[in-house]
């Protein structure tokens, strides 16, 4: 099973034809109101990867709190550690311009409000997973951590929004994820600094004996562990909104993990999903369904070792 800890939003969404610079206004014909949050989505994502999924965070008592679980819910996604607070359900504010390419505002409202202690109604066993983000309090973040890990779970955190991560939380986890951006600033809270997403992750890994996951926009994916580079091409799509790409790749990663695929696999796995992601509009609404994932993975494989280079045992 996989546990995610973390944020539950509405995603406010407008249509641009290009993003507005600072103090610029621009006009789109309309808005859609979309469930999110990145903890929500990927959530949504490692359930309709295929694993068993339950969601711990907070929404608010407001007409928001429905609409942002209701996804969640039909896919079968656990909500029981879902708590009401008195505060409003997350937003994010979010502009789409016609590359695909997007801008984000969150208000974290209920968010702030997430507690770990949220955790210990559930009986997890030593194979879980806690998949975690960082829209929810940092301190609360660290003490989801410390709770898996004394119950040996798995602990894979996604990086995003960029920023730091502590030695001593560092030391807590077994999968960091990242974009090419956020590896910079993970380096500088690390004492690792460089412009190279594998200059940054490989040393970064070595030092905290964990996997570091990479993802490159249309360049795929990497990762290091042990001392050694995986990687994993894109899966080509017609881009339209790149909002959840990530969230689905950090989903359907936890997810081929949890089946104890290997590392290698997973990563095809994952990128495949996060680039089906780019192919439709929205947050929850472009996370693809495992056959889907599955069917644009085994080209990714396919590619890696086409048929005339198999040997037969």
């Amino acid at each position: 099973m996989i546990i995610v800890f973390g944020s539950i939003n509405i995603d406010l969404v407008a249509r641009v034809a290009v993003l507005p610079r600072a103090g610029e206004t621009v006009a789109g014909p309309g808005y859609e109101v979309i469930p999110g949050g990145k903890g929500a989505n990927q959530a949504l994502a490692a359930r309709r990867a295929g694993a068993e999924v339950a969601m711990v965070g907070a929404v608010g008592r407001d007409g928001f709190a429905g609409p942002a679980l209701a996804l969640l819910g039909e896919a079968g996604v656990d909500l029981a550690g879902v708590a009401p607070v008195d505060a409003p359900t997350g937003v994010a504010f979010i502009a789409v311009d016609e590359r695909g390419e997007n801008q984000i505002v969150v208000a974290a409202g209920a968010n702030a409000a997430a507690r770990a202690a949220a955790l210990d109604s559930l009986a997890p066993g030593p194979r879980d997973t806690l998949l975690m983000q960082w829209e929810v309090p940092e301190a609360e973040i660290v003490a989801a951590a410390r709770w898996a890990r004394d119950r040996g779970l798995r602990i894979m955190l996604n990086r995003a929004p960029a920023g730091p991560v502590s030695p001593d939380l560092a030391a807590l986890l077994d999968v960091v994820v990242v974009n090419e951006h956020e590896v910079l600033a993970l380096g500088a809270g690390l004492d690792h600094v460089g412009s190279d997403p594998d200059a940054v992750a490989a040393p970064i890994t070595q030092r905290h004996r964990l996997a570091g996951a990479v993802t490159l926009g249309a360049e795929g994916a990497i990762c290091w562990a042990d001392g050694i580079r995986h990687e994993s091409p894109a899966y080509p799509v017609d881009v339209v909104d790149t909002t959840a790409a990530g969230d689905t790749f950090c989903g359907a990663l936890a997810a081929a993990l949890d089946r104890r695929r290997g590392l290698e696999t997973a990563l095809e796995f994952a990128a495949a999903a996060g680039s089906l992601a780019c192919g439709r509009h929205g947050a929850q609404t472009s996370i693809p369904d495992l056959a889907a994932i599955d069917a644009a993975a085994a080209i990714l494989a396919e590619q890696r070792n086409p048929p005339h280079r198999r040997t037969t045992p």
